[in-house]
């Protein structure tokens, strides 16, 4: 038996598919950018940062983590020849909340200690300080031989409260 969900997804790409006339467009992104942002239901990117169907490639994790990231990063930029990199945290991010040590509690309480187990030395990547979290990415980024110099990389904060985007320097 299909949960609501499911029926919701059913029903929304049937409605979708009906009009649907982009289905010759080409794999790799026509813009040739990708945009790295979080996974949090609050960022539509297609809206909020004008991508139209086939612009760009937009990669999206809990904290928009470059780290998190990197194998759909090299696959975009070497495979699919995207050379700019947009990445774009948000305000009222969930990964400004807790330590590696509290999410392990809650899985500990939750999921028992075969669980914890599981997750060996997993880094869930959390940050105390939403800028500097940009600003390492992007270091962390330019520090990569797997992304070439020729790449741009710009950091940038989505505030949630007014949909407005502000750069990082």
């Amino acid at each position: 038996m299909a949960t609501p969900v499911q029926e919701n997804l059913v029903h929304k790409n049937s409605a979708y598919a009906a009009s649907f006339t982009q289905g010759s467009l080409g794999l790799p992104p026509a813009k040739k950018y990708l945009v790295l942002t979080c996974m949090d239901a609050r960022i539509d990117p297609a809206a909020a940062f004008g991508i139209a169907l086939g612009d760009a490639h937009v990669i999206r994790n809990a904290g928009g983590s470059a780290r998190d990231a990197l194998r759909s990063i090299v696959i975009s930029q070497q495979l699919l020849n995207t050379s700019e990199i947009l990445l774009i945290k948000h305000t009222g991010c969930g990964m400004l909340t807790f330590k590696n040590a509290d999410a392990e509690a809650v899985v500990r309480t939750n999921l028992g200690p075969e669980a914890v187990a599981e997750l060996g030395a997993l880094d869930f990547l959390p940050f105390p300080n939403l800028d500097d979290a940009v600003r390492d990415d992007i270091k962390y980024l330019r520090g990569l031989k797997l992304v070439p110099d020729s790449v741009a990389i710009s950091g940038w904060v989505y505030e949630v409260e007014t949909g407005k985007l502000r750069a990082i320097q």
